[in-house]
């Protein structure tokens, strides 16, 4: 008994828990399943903190992730269980805003970082395109025979291909209709033999005659031409036209079957659509003008008159009825909708539109004011159907009774007043509309109008005008107190349009009262010089004249400022009030020269020359050691023939300015006076004062060449090179002397050595190349023109894109557009070519003289003259041709339309 108590119970395994990872018939097979013990109860597990509060009590520590507190935006661990509020959002606002102030500060830097990158990637990895783009231009030289003998294209890889050498069978009906396409029939059957060959018997066993069939078609079809005519004498004739009838043919429009089918389409969506909702007017509408495209009328008008009765308020379908239907029609339906829809100002501006007759509309006209008298619309057409003003008046005193609100009718009441009436009617309308700007401004232009109309003293007439500016300024003060702020930019708008209607004062007395507003200090010189500039871009000078003067007020002693008005009045004023703005400039800023200098000029070009030697004299006083003023002084009595003088102020001016442009010009006024030796003298002395300056080597080495002794020229050249290495025109001075010498070679060696002083000076490389083209090298002086059109092309574009903006490239390619026939593209690009520079006096003279050259020989006397006065405007200084021709002794005294005639004659 003990021995069997002791025996292990085998199936005491039931009442064990099973293994973690046992799955019950997995050892047979099966692949388990899952029951409600296994995936746990329906409802949510504990949390995070009941968890932690349970491994707290058993003295478990928490897993700590030690990545999680890297992120600073991962906030899991240590504020995990915190409230998100105000104060973390405003902190979050205060870094976010401080990270974007970081960027800003950083933008520019990493952007130019990056374009250096992207730049230098580009460099290092072009595009193939650019890859080949030299040799793609290399192709437009490539001969026939060379492009001949370029080997086709094969197989070069030596693998055999595999033929595609698939067959398919042939149709019998392709091969019999194949086989009898060529035969010919040579015998008749038995029923070709009965009946004669060919010859088909009629019923009577007569043959049929075809000639007399279409005789008889003929005289149908004139008989039927006869009737539509008109000509026929029978009573069959019809009421067509038939010089219209053509025309009503071509006005048939023939519709495809696909657009009839799309209109069947849509004819049952919109009957659709007005069944469903027939309160919906679009849609009747719509349904009836798609009938009116498919030249249904009678259909349309049937629609839209269903439509009318489902929708009686509304006006736009009783407008598109009265459209479809004939006139008389049309007064019909639209009697009927007033009756319905009487408030709508389009049924009453459509009833009166339909009157052909002035009484008959002002009849529809009152009778629609009748029934809205507050329609500012009815009202206006009212008035101009008025031929009387005194009718017209009382219908406006009317309006504005019944529409004190509305700005017109005030307006257009107070032009039909006389001047005292209407200031009395722009006081109702301002007590009535205080928030209205264009009643102040009306009130502005009726006083400067009072001001202009009668004969009155300068004094009164400048009362009145300073009233108008009182009245502006009320104005912008009574519509601030209620609350109307209008922006600069909207009072600028008001100016400009009272200039363009003839109001000046008023146009400056807004400008005077508002152009300050909104403006920050700092910012107040560049904002009126942009103002200014902008106004006189669209013409609007009183406008630009008007800002000009405020901004000198406030600012008085800025030479800027005087200069821009100075130019404005040399533009666009007259010589009286240039003077007057010059006069008033070198008072406020006698230290400006270039004032003193435009002062004097306009006396001399006046023809004034004691006013400009006045000008002059009190420069003098505010600048005694000016360079420019005396030069100018010397320039104004060397042209009015007092040489004498000129050389005595010069000889005064080395004594009490001594600069060395002054020592230049006197040198160059001594060559141009013939004094060769007292020239000579006077540059030996310069030199040893101003070793460094260029100019005097240039005259000096000149002078030499003038008397014939190329050595000292020689020496002369050499020695300003050796003190100026940089100075270019002395390089190019010293190689044309040894070209005149026939000394080409020694002419290249020069400017060898002059561009490896100065490696980056494009006119080296010019004059290297008019070296060879002179000495015949052309095969090493291929230039743009001598080559052919397409590679002209290749070569203009290439010299736009790398310097676009070069007048001597723009100049070149207008040339090559005037080649080429293109006279109005031409024009343009000479046009652009002498507006790339900043300064007009920068301008290159040649650069004129072949637009003038173009024009002599493709445009008109008009057009020439044009292009002379404005290159007088300019005073062009610069250009190979024009400084050689400009500087000739011969040309001394030569105006610039003297010497622009000469370059374009010189130019080949």
């Amino acid at each position: 008994m003990a021995a069997n108590g002791n025996k292990a119970n085998k199936l005491a395994f039931l009442s064990m828990p099973a293994p973690a990872s046992y799955v019950a018939g997995l050892g047979r097979g099966a692949s388990g399943f899952t029951t409600r013990s296994d995936i746990g109860p329906a409802r949510e597990g504990p949390s995070a903190e009941a968890v932690a509060e349970a491994q707290a009590r058993r003295g478990e520590e928490t897993d700590i992730d030690p990545e999680q507190f890297q992120d600073p935006d991962n906030e899991y661990g240590l504020f995990a269980g915190t409230t998100y509020e105000a104060d973390d959002e405003e902190a979050d606002r205060i870094y976010e805003l401080v990270d974007k102030n970081m960027d800003a500060r950083r933008r520019a830097r990493r952007e130019a970082r990056e374009n250096e990158e992207l730049a230098k990637h580009r460099a290092e990895r072009p595009k193939i395109q650019q890859q080949f783009a030299d040799l793609k231009r290399g192709l437009s030289v490539v001969t026939d025979e060379e492009w001949e003998s370029i080997p086709e294209v094969g197989n070069l890889t030596r693998k055999k291909r595999k033929r595609d050498e698939r067959s398919f069978v042939v149709s019998d009906s392709v091969i019999v209709g194949d086989r009898a396409r060529t035969e010919y029939e040579t015998s008749l059957d038995a029923h070709q033999q009965a009946t004669g060959g060919l010859e088909t018997p009629a019923d009577n066993g007569t043959l049929t005659n075809f000639a007399e069939m279409s005789q008889a078609r003929d005289k149908i079809l004139s008989l039927k031409l006869d009737q539509v005519s008109g000509t026929a004498t029978s009573g069959l004739q019809t009421s067509i036209d038939p010089k219209g009838y053509l025309t009503s043919l071509d006005s048939v429009v023939i519709k495809t079957d696909a657009e009839i089918g799309d209109i069947k389409r849509a004819r049952m969506l919109f009957d659709s659509l007005v069944k469903s909702n027939p309160k919906h007017a679009p849609g009747w509408i719509a349904a009836a003008r798609l009938e009116e495209h498919a030249g249904r009328m009678v259909a349309a008008r049937k629609v839209i008159k269903q439509g009318c009765e489902q929708c009686q308020k509304n006006e736009d379908v009783w407008l598109e009825a009265a459209r479809l239907h004939n006139n008389d029609d049309a007064k019909v339906i639209l009697a009927s909708a007033v009756q319905h829809v009487g408030q709508s100002v389009k049924i009453w501006m459509a009833a009166a539109d339909l009157e052909h007759d002035v009484k008959a509309k002002k009849r529809v006209l009152r009778k629609a004011l009748e029934h809205i008298p507050n329609s500012v619309r009815l009202w206006k057409e009212t008035v101009n159907l008025e031929s009387s003003a005194v009718d017209a008046r009382i219908l406006l005193s009317r309006a504005v009774e019944v529409i004190p609100q509305s700005v017109e009718l005030w307006l257009a009441l107070a032009r039909l007043e006389s001047p005292d009436k209407a200031k009395a009617v722009l006081n109702k309308a301002r007590k009535a509309i205080p928030t209205s700007h264009e009643i102040w401004i009306a009130a502005g232009r009726l006083l400067e109008q009072e001001a202009y109309t009668i004969e009155k003293s300068e004094e009164q007439r400048d009362k009145e005008l300073a009233l108008v500016d009182k009245t502006i300024e009320a104005g912008v003060r009574e519509l601030r107190r209620h609350q109307v702020l209008l922006t600069r930019e909207q009072w600028l708008k008001e100016a400009e349009r009272c200039e363009n209607e003839g109001a000046i004062r008023t146009c400056e007395a807004i400008i005077k009262a508002t152009i300050a507003m909104d403006v920050e200090e700092e910012d107040r010189l560049d904002t009126w010089t942009g103002d200014a500039e902008a106004a006189e871009a669209k013409g609007n000078i009183g406008a630009a004249r008007a800002i000009l003067a405020y901004a000198l007020k406030v600012f008085p002693d800025k030479k800027s400022l005087w200069r821009k008005a100075a130019d404005l009045e040399k533009a666009r004023g007259t010589r009286e009030s240039l003077n007057a703005i010059l006069e008033r400039a070198v008072h406020h800023c006698p230290q400006a020269e270039v004032l003193w200098l435009m002062w004097a000029k306009e006396k001399w070009l006046a023809g004034d020359v004691p006013a400009a030697r006045e000008v002059l004299e009190r420069a003098f006083v505010a600048n005694s050691e000016s360079e420019q003023i005396w030069l100018a002084a010397t320039k104004l009595e060397a042209e009015n023939g007092e040489l004498g003088v000129a050389r005595e102020l010069l000889v005064r001016a080395r004594t009490v300015a001594d600069t060395q442009r002054i020592w230049m010009k006197s040198a160059v006024f001594e060559r141009q006076q013939g004094q060769l030796s007292n020239a000579l003298e006077t540059l030996a002395a310069a030199i040893k004062k101003y070793p460094k300056f260029a100019k005097l080597y240039m005259i000096q080495g000149q002078i030499h060449e003038q008397q014939g002794d190329r050595a000292a020229a020689r020496g002369s050249y050499a020695a300003g090179i050796k003190a100026c290495p940089k100075e270019v025109n002395l390089w190019i001075l010293a190689s044309r002397l040894e070209e005149a010498d026939n000394k080409s070679i020694k002419a290249r060696a020069l400017l060898d050595k002059a561009r490896l002083a100065n490696p980056k000076s494009d006119v080296l490389w010019a004059e290297a190349v008019g070296v060879e083209e002179r000495s015949g090298g052309a095969a090493q002086a291929k230039t743009v023109l001598a080559r052919a059109r397409p590679t002209r092309k290749a070569r203009s574009a290439d010299a736009l894109h790398k310097a676009g903006s070069d007048p001597w490239v723009l100049c070149s390619v207008g040339r090559l557009l005037w080649a080429e026939r293109k006279i109005e593209k031409a024009r343009e690009w000479f046009g652009r070519a002498v507006s790339a520079s900043e300064q007009p006096s920068d301008t290159w003279g040649d650069v004129w003289a072949w637009w003038l050259k173009f024009e002599r020989q493709h445009g008109t006397k008009e057009r020439q003259e044009e292009v002379i006065s404005r290159a007088i405007s300019a005073e062009p200084r610069y250009g190979p041709t024009w400084q050689r021709i400009a500087k000739d002794i011969a040309n001394t005294r030569k105006s610039t339309r003297e010497i622009l005639e000469l370059v374009a004659n010189a130019l080949h």
